[in-house]
């Protein structure tokens, strides 16, 4: 197998996840169905599902020392993520998301605080410099300051990674940013909000004009776009079973398009593969947690 080391930089947060039949507006107590706590953030759930696909990774994160931290430590433990680079900070706490979850549709509401994982310097990713030198692809997002991002992209680049932005949630980025993104990954709200163009094919045309290298955008039950300097192609979405909840489902995309990549596979089938491990993630309950196996996503592709 080519070299399927993964190194992923971003946040991990607690995931308090109500599951409801409707929003409360302000002042209004809402009754919900169900609560579950569980492991959560961007950068921790994409490297959860990449390790749980069978790549080699170590993440880049800050915890604070407490019990949310210790959720992470047991999580990375459990699925075997390479954490010698997951930092620690007394004066932080982790970091945690409230998820409101609409009990008819799976759809959700998220609200996070990123807590510790925001004070990730360029010192600490510094520190990662020979992880990132050995790895395929070098993947974060936009849970972390935009100066550690950009510094994590430029060095990764430099070194000879792939490199990964999955712009969520989405914000205004300095155009110095782009170039440095040999794949952008954004939704279709992301992608509008990144360029101001509400069609995916002209937003991801956008992106590639300002020095993105390819681009997928992720559209939910309708799949992904693919958009590269010679290709434009729709890749569809992969039903494994109904849906409970969408919670995690780009995570899941993201960690299976990292893994596909790093094992040299190209980009139309990386992003059918991200497609097929987000289609089984959506069937299940919690971020992390939904993350499926290698085999289970084999079999579904099959």
């Amino acid at each position: 197998m080519p070299n399927a080391r993964v190194v992923v930089m971003g946040s991990f947060v607690a995931d308090l996840a109500f599951r409801t039949p409707r929003l409360p507006s302000w002042g209004e107590t809402v009754l919900g169905t169900e609560f579950r706590l569980g492991p959560g953030g961007k950068g921790s759930n994409q490297a959860v599902a990449a390790a749980r696909l069978g790549a080699n990774i170590s993440f880049i994160c800050k915890l604070g020392r407490d019990a949310f931290g210790d959720l992470a430590r047991r999580t990375y433990a459990q699925d075997g993520v390479d954490t010698r680079f997951v930092f620690e900070t007394l004066d932080h706490a982790t970091g945690g998301a409230t998820i409101i979850i609409d009990q008819a549709s799976g759809e959700n509401a998220i609200v996070v605080v990123p807590g510790s994982c925001f004070t990730l310097n360029a010192d600490d990713i510094d520190n990662a410099r020979d992880a990132i030198a050995g790895a395929a692809v070098f993947m974060t997002q936009l849970e972390l300051p935009l100066a550690s991002v950009e510094h994590g992209l430029r060095l990764a680049k430099s070194l000879g990674a792939a490199t990964i932005l999955n712009p969520a949630p989405a914000c205004a980025l300095p155009e110095s940013i782009y170039p440095l993104c040999d794949y952008a990954t954004p939704n279709e709200g992301e992608a509008a909000l990144l360029t101001g163009e509400s069609d995916p094919e002209r937003a991801a045309a956008a992106l590639l004009a300002r020095g993105v290298g390819n681009v997928v955008i992720t559209l939910g039950a309708q799949g992904a776009l693919v958009k590269t300097p010679s290709i434009t192609e729709q890749v569809a979405a992969i039903d494994a079973g109904p849906v409970i909840e969408t919670t995690g489902a780009g995570d899941a995309f993201n960690g299976g398009f990292a893994v596909a990549l790093a094992e040299g596979r190209g980009i139309v089938e990386a992003v059918r593969f991200g497609c097929a491990v987000a289609g089984i993630s959506v069937t299940r309950h919690g971020t992390a947690d939904s993350m499926p196996r290698r085999d289970e996503v084999e079999a579904l592709l099959r």
